[in-house]
């Protein structure tokens, strides 16, 4: 098999992006593993592709929708997914600080609600922009992000009494 030489473009996108797209991955996934094997295959499939991609306005909106319909479909992939007698290198460790309350109610979320608000809110994305990336309408943005909300201000609450927030 030979070897995939990448173009410098490529290699440039993913040295000034990787950050950034893992933390959107781990946002959106809740789980910093499986944000690593999203934006890994997400970057897989755009390198292949990156040419074509590169033509286009925006290769980084191509990357995150890769990242999202992987998270989104990843179900299927575990089907064929192998286990391994020896574990991985050490992981990817978020050097930021999160408030896990909030990433634990974030979990508790159906995986489009959860989308739709890190779309909208990690992102600062618009409506439109959400749901192109999400393949969706605007109204199914809207509707998912409001009942993402509505539980988060019903479980928030009861969390955050007394604790001066």
């Amino acid at each position: 098999m030979n070897r995939w030489d990448a173009p410098m473009e490529f290699e440039d996108f993913i040295r000034s992006r990787h950050a950034a797209l893992l933390r959107f991955a781990h946002v959106l996934t809740g789980d910093p593993h499986v944000a690593q094997d999203v934006v890994q295959e997400a970057l897989e499939r755009a390198g292949m592709s990156w040419r074509r991609i590169q033509r286009k306005d925006d290769p980084e909106g191509y990357v995150r929708r890769a990242i999202v319909n992987r998270h989104l479909n990843r179900i299927r992939s575990l089907r064929r997914e192998r286990l391994v007698d020896a574990p991985p290198d050490a992981g990817y460790l978020d050097a930021e600080p999160r408030d896990t309350t909030i990433w634990n109610l974030l979990a508790t979320l159906p995986k489009k609600q959860r989308a739709a608000l890190v779309c909208r809110y990690y992102l600062d994305l618009s409506e439109a922009q959400t749901a192109e990336l999400l393949g969706c309408s605007v109204g199914t943005v809207k509707s998912n992000s409001s009942r993402a909300l509505a539980k988060l201000r019903a479980a928030l609450p009861a969390t955050t009494i007394g604790s001066g927030i």
